[in-house]
């Protein structure tokens, strides 16, 4: 047995208030031992406060060994877990796309054709961001706009998220194929691709992935078009064009505020690897975009009443991009992406309103004969 020896005259001293009241305790405690006294807490009444903290801290410790199985999900709040799963808003803002360009394409008005466009599409884009978040998780740890991702926090676990994504997944595409047609179907299922499979690795690789995920942005519009003619014409090739023009000052504006962040997760990111193209690049396509809002009654898509109207929001977004291109700051990129957040919706009402075509009394049969 091994003792410890220690004269009643030695003590021991801390110095400042580095160190805690329980650690002083414990020094006491030894002194007590040394000298013989009886350090019991039911004897010593002066021991009572410290002794009190230190069962306060051993009762916390016992707490937190207690073992919880993670993620420890209540399934009230399953519903919730999976809307943060499949990036409720931006799957809201694809699904919105996807009809309006049902809504503008030149056929007649079929609302069990446009139900299922609308769900079909919903499920794929939930299902795509699933397998998003599943990819990214040891990234997304690093930035604080996504540290807090379903997955990350281990509230949903990776094998859920994917078991989660391909449910998701093949029901959308299966509502697609077998509710609207085989061409919806393989644009659903290219941009599933695109985005999982191409765009989220090459985000870490190169800053063409903004070129890419301009792409994925571009394609609900088709969907949404080919749902409702079965084809694809010039009309959805602008529309599309529109939105693929609007994603790069949207993105663009985004990201440069978030710089740190992607530059402290390793994302190859205009924004960070080269801004003086980041500022050009939301500027041309601005241009751009203005551009095919003309083109559009050329091409006998719209009347010429969409080009004028559109003219004043065009010019503004030009502006505000000129703004951010001369003095890019987060002032100047905030008013860029909020009155993006306007523009879109805007635009496509207009585009709507001024289609060339209306079909409320046609049938699709009468359709198919004048086309």
């Amino acid at each position: 047995m091994i003792k410890l020896i220690l004269r009643p005259s030695q003590k021991i001293i801390f110095v400042g208030k580095a160190f805690s009241q329980p650690l002083r305790n414990f020094a006491g405690g030894i002194t007590k031992l040394a000298r013989g006294e009886n350090s019991t807490i039911n004897n010593d009444s002066e021991s009572k406060p410290k002794d009190n903290v230190a069962l306060g801290i051993s009762k916390s410790v016992e707490k937190k060994a207690l073992w919880e199985p993670s993620p420890c999900l209540d399934k009230g709040q399953l519903i919730d877990q999976y809307k943060k799963l499949s990036k409720f808003r931006l799957t809201t803002l694809v699904v919105i796309t996807t009809m309006a360009g049902y809504a503008v394409a030149p056929a007649a008005f079929d609302p069990a054709s446009f139900l299922m466009v609308t769900v079909g599409t919903g499920l794929v884009s939930a299902a795509a961001n699933s397998i998003n978040q599943f990819h990214e998780v040891p990234f997304d740890s690093q930035m604080s706009r996504t540290k807090s991702r379903v997955i990350v926090t281990g509230k949903v676990t990776p094998l859920h998220a994917m078991g989660f994504a391909l449910i998701s997944g093949a029901a959308g595409l299966s509502i697609l194929y077998y509710g609207v047609n085989g061409l919806t179907a393989a644009l659903g299922l290219s941009n599933l691709i695109l985005y999982t499979s191409i765009y989220t690795p090459m985000k870490r690789i190169s800053i063409l992935n903004t070129w890419i995920g301009s792409a994925v942005g571009a394609i609900p519009p088709l969907i949404g078009w080919a749902g409702c003619c079965g084809t694809i014409d010039a009309g959805a090739w602008i529309l599309a064009g529109l939105l693929y023009a609007w994603q790069f000052p949207h993105f663009n504006a985004l990201s440069w505020n978030l710089r740190p962040d992607y530059s402290r997760a390793g994302y190859q990111m205009m924004a960070v690897t080269n801004p003086g193209l980041c500022r050009r690049t939301a500027l041309r396509y601005t241009f751009a975009l203005t551009m095919l809002s003309t083109l559009a009654p050329i091409m006998d898509v719209t009347n010429y009443w969409f080009a004028l109207e559109t003219l004043p929001l065009n010019v503004y977004f030009s502006y505000l991009a000129y703004k951010f291109y001369k003095d890019s700051n987060s002032g100047t990129s905030r008013k860029l992406f909020r009155f993006l957040l306007l523009h879109l919706p805007l635009l496509m009402i207009l585009f709507l309103v001024n289609k060339k075509r209306w079909f409320f009394t046609e049938t699709k049969e009468d359709t198919k004969k004048m086309n």
